[in-house]
């Protein structure tokens, strides 16, 4: 039976408008002015220390010293209060409960675990959270598809990722696994569905209700 990865912002919990309308706002105030909608389409699935990086170099200046740590307060405080489950991915994990089911994130590991926590999905996953802090490489690169892999002691041909950004396609698809593209989160766009089948998914979930059908095709 295949290993199911899933990836957990905009798969597992809708987080992803609410991250990146705290970047909005912690960047405007030096210098670049976008949208959370601009910045989900071009960072989702990016791990953050990447993301701050990659504009700051754009805008030619410093990473400013303790930036991030100020995000990750902001953002631990919004998550805390607004933070829910993709709508019936809770159910559509309990039609997985024989399956072996791990994440594997761009998220740090505290903020992973609480996110799982305070949205009850933590039960459906034990041990098996991997964050891309534990890797060299974050996504688009294949490092944390690979890793978990190898913790579960799963072929990586022997696994289906289900993942809601192209970063995250791009690193599956290298990893030598089968992708299911989701696109039921808040954020989702009608150009969503396109650009995960251009990064290599192999087919596409509009929702959580139709994740079980989209496993069962792969």
């Amino acid at each position: 039976m295949p290993l199911l990865v899933f990836d957990c912002d905009g798969v597992l919990v809708d987080s992803e408008l609410v991250e990146h309308g705290v970047d909005a706002e912690l960047l405007a105030k030096h210098g670049l002015v976008a949208s959370a909608a601009s910045l989900m389409e071009r960072f989702v699935g990016v791990a953050r220390r990447d993301m701050y990086e990659t504009v700051f170099a754009e805008l030619r200046l410093p990473l400013p010293a303790g930036l991030l740590d100020e995000r990750e307060r902001i953002v631990w405080r919004r998550c805390r209060s607004d933070l829910r489950a993709i709508a019936g991915i809770d159910e559509a994990l309990d039609a997985f409960v024989e399956w072996t089911k791990c994440v594997a994130s761009s998220s740090l590991p505290d903020k992973l675990r609480m996110k799982l926590t305070s949205t009850g999905l933590a039960r459906h996953f034990g041990p098996h959270v991997f964050s891309t802090a534990l890797v060299a490489h974050g996504k688009p690169a294949p490092d944390i598809y690979l890793y978990a892999a190898r913790m579960i002691d799963h072929a990586p041909e022997s696994c289906i990722v289900i993942e809601d950004s192209p970063a995250g396609v791009t690193g599956a698809r290298a990893a030598g696994m089968k992708v299911l593209g989701f696109t039921g989160g808040s954020h989702a766009t009608p150009a969503l569905a396109p650009a995960l089948l251009a990064a290599g998914a192999d087919t596409i979930a509009p929702s959580a209700a139709d994740l079980a059908r989209a496993v069962a095709a792969l």
